[in-house]
This record gives structure tokens, sequence and C-alpha cells, in this order.
């Protein structure tokens, strides 16, 4: 559900990415993995068949238990589009009509519509709850859903701060290449191929010397010393010979469970863009490029280019709405509490996206499955009561990622957004009075709810 727009390399790439070969009474689809291997069905009436249907048949190939049913979903993606297929969706008559969807939802040029071809992906489910992914215990599956996360953070679609791309690259350090042996690898031979453990623009020489002096807190000196350094650390499984050669479950498990810190971990991506502050004394702006990434759990925006998040929101925390395209420019509208010049306003900020309408969709039917499960019961450890013996228990509640500039907390500074407290109105500094929502669209049912401004008469408007 990301609509950037490909690059030439991509479009190269997406020529021979196609998934179907031909169409007739039986027809080749090519189902791609999360690590870029290929599953070729045979399947006949392509036209009519679901994702229902294309679904158990990959299970069936791959042989992956009844987990998979939810853990999995249908994707279509190009470097222009994704989207996440429904079971009653045909894939088939969706692919037909990618070009009328990428006029709906993207920017792209006309060009580029042309040339688009969607690929048919098997992919995480957006909406399978993480406490059910702590449950798994089947090894394929886990190590499926250890291929998309570890792809997510190497292209640095889930921001992460250096430490913990170092403890999730000394991970990928131990399922490659084995067990850590004194003097094997040596910085050298990790220094060859880093971008296979570290995100690129971890990589990138100078990239520390010039993040200092940005002030984004990285460690000077890391490097691949950091990645070797947190390989060495990285437990073993003690036990007999079968044991340990399953242990490759149990490094899985600690990845995505190493993941699942993040608060944008198994979301969707949307292309957007918000305004950029005012600066200067020209007040030149602009727009600044972002993605917005939505799951279970809340909306998150994160900068494209720092690589880090700018505003991170609860369902509790927000209101929202969108603004169709026949009314104006398609917007989605975010509202959240904040505070201007020290007195409580209402902020709204405006993400300018042709997928504001998915977006505000997909926050709504994340909000209706949360308000319709159960109350969450007491969580399993990590692939449950079969964890390989001498791994680490996982603790019972996950830490938030609370460091000073971390890339996951709010930079609301950052962000160019209205402040009001009546009726809409922009102010700069005012007396707060609002006492109902702008957006009626909230969570307004559980613990924390997004509150708007109370009035207060001690305030006074200057």
């Amino acid at each position: 559900m990301d609509g950037t727009e490909g690059s030439a390399e991509q479009s190269a790439e997406r020529s021979h990415r196609s998934s179907v070969s031909s169409v007739g009474a039986r027809a080749d689809v090519l189902v791609y993995l999360a690590d870029d291997s290929v599953v070729p069905l045979a399947v006949e009436n392509l036209p009519s068949l679901s994702a229902h249907e294309l679904h158990r048949a990959i299970r069936e190939v791959l042989q992956l238990p009844d987990s998979a049913l939810d853990a999995f979903a249908l994707w279509l993606v190009s470097p222009l589009l994704e989207v996440q297929l429904k079971p009653k969706h045909q894939p088939y008559k969706l692919g037909r009509q990618w070009p009328e969807l990428l006029l709906r939802f993207t920017n792209a040029p006309d060009d580029d519509v042309a040339t688009d071809e969607p690929s048919l992906q098997f992919r995480r489910n957006v909406f399978f709850p993480k406490r059910r992914e702590l449950q798994i215990h089947d090894e394929e599956v886990l190590r499926l859903l250890y291929e998309e996360a570890k792809g997510n953070v190497l292209a640095a679609r889930y921001p992460c701060d250096l430490e913990d791309c170092e403890a999730l690259g000394a991970l990928v350090c131990r399922v490659q290449l084995g067990p850590y042996q004194p003097g094997q690898p040596t910085a050298c031979t990790l220094r060859e191929k880093l971008d296979s453990f570290l995100p690129a623009h971890l990589c990138k020489r100078g990239h520390r010397l010039f993040a200092a002096l940005r002030g984004r807190a990285a460690k000077a000196g890391t490097d691949e010393q950091g990645l070797l350094s947190a390989y060495r650390k990285v437990k073993e499984v003690v036990g007999s010979e079968s044991e340990r050669e399953a242990s490759l479950r149990t490094h899985y498990c600690a990845y995505l469970f190493k993941c699942h810190e993040l608060p944008f971990y198994g979301c969707a991506f949307f292309h957007g863009e918000i305004d950029k502050p005012t600066q200067g004394f020209l007040h030149r702006n602009g727009r600044k490029p972002v993605t917005v990434a939505i799951n279970l759990e809340g909306v998150h925006v994160i900068d494209n280019r720092e690589k880090h998040v700018l505003l991170g929101l609860r369902f509790q925390e927000l209101s929202w709405d969108h603004t169709s395209p026949e009314e104006e420019e398609s917007v989605l509208w975010l509202e959240f509490d904040g505070n201007n010049e020290g007195t409580p306003v209402n902020k709204l900020l405006k993400v300018y996206s042709k997928q504001a309408e998915l977006m505000s969709s997909l926050i709504e039917y994340c909000i209706e499955l949360n308000q319709a499960m159960e109350p969450t019961a007491p969580q399993e450890s990590l692939c449950g009561p079969a964890a390989a013996p001498g791994s680490s228990p996982p603790p019972t509640q996950r830490p938030q990622l609370r460091r000073q500039s971390s890339v996951v907390c709010s930079r609301i500074q950052h962000l160019s957004t209205i402040d009001y407290v009546e009726e809409g109105e922009q102010i700069k500094r005012v007396k707060p009075k609002r006492t109902t929502s702008f957006f009626g669209r909230q969570l307004s049912m559980s613990q924390g709810s997004y509150t708007v401004v109370q009035p207060s008469d001690s305030l006074q408007q200057s």
C-alpha cells in the first residue's frame, strides 16, 4: 500500500517479475515470497480464481500449517503501489485493472503507469496481531516472517536506532554464517557485505560523522566492529546435535521479538507529503515526502530522507478524516493533542496523498478489529513452550523504545501543523474553548483516549 515512484532499475526489474505467464484453460502463475524465491503454480480458470483459493494452493505447495492461513495474505505489489488483497478478490482481474488503480491512487507519470506491472506476493497479513505471532511454532512460517521483517529493516522501511540495527544484524549474521567462531568472520569480511546485515544508509562511509554533526546521536567508530561485537554476543543453544540444528528457529524468534518492539511492525505503507515548517526570513517552506505506516496499533508518519519517525500516534490518541479529490486536493487529516507556547491546543497535520482514502479506510477497519477482539490473553513466550533450550526467555512486557533522540520517537517540532481550539479556527495564542473534536472519527472508548482541549477562563487570548 505504498505509492513510491520506482527508479529506472526498479522499472527494468518489474519487467521480468510478472506473475502470469499465460492465460487460458490452464495458466502458469508465479507467486513471490519475502526472500525473492518463487512459487510456481499451474491453475485452471485463473480469471475467476479468488485470492483465498490461490492462498490455499500456496500453502499446500509450501506445506505450511494452519497458522499460515491468518498470518499471510496475497498482495499485488509494484514500485508504484502495494495492495493487500481480500480473500474474495480475484487477483487476475485486479491485475488487469492495475493502470486504473495507479491513476486513482498515485501521481505516477503516464509512461510509468503504462509500463508498470504488479507481481503477486505472499506476505504478512496487516491484520495479524503480534500476540498471535508469538504463538507460532512452525519453522518455515517463522522463516518467512523473519525474511520479510529483515527486508523491511534493511530497506529502512522500519527505522531502527543503530544499536538495534546491530543487534538485528548480528542475528542475520548468525542465520547466514552460523555460530560465531573467534577470528571468523573478521571485521574485513563483514565489511565486504555489510549491507546484507545493516540498512544501506548506515553502511555509507562517513555516515556516522555526518549523523553526529547533525545531532542524530550515532555512535562513532562502530561500523562493522559494532556488528561483530553484537554477533559475538548471540546466544547459542546448548544441547544435542539435533537441538543445535533446530536453533535457527530460536534465532528467527529472537529477530521477530526484537522487531515487535518497533511500534510500526507489521504495518502497511503509504506514500504522502507534508508541509515543511516555514524557515528563513523569506518564509520558504514546500513539502516533505513521507511514508505513512499503519498497523493494528496506530499511525506513524516517517521521514523518507532522515529515516526517522516524525509523528507516532496510537488510535486512542487521534481523530482523523480525509478529504476526497472531488472537494480539493486529497488529504488525510490527523488530529492530536499538543501545546502552543505552553497552551494546550488541538493540532492538525495534513498528509497530502492520493492514497488518503485507502489510509482512512484502513484506520477505520483497524479500530473496528481492535474493538471486536477479545481481551488479550497473557502472552506466551515467543514460539511457545517448545522454545529451544538455552534461549533467553523474553520479558513479560516488551520494553518501550524511548531513548533520547531515538528514531522511533515523534519529532513534533519538525511538523507544520494547524493549531486551534474552537471550531477549527487557526490560532497563534489562544484561549482554549473547544469541547468537541474537529473530526467525529475517533476511538474514544478505551483508556487514555484522545481528549480535546477543555474550556478554561484563566487563559486569555492575546
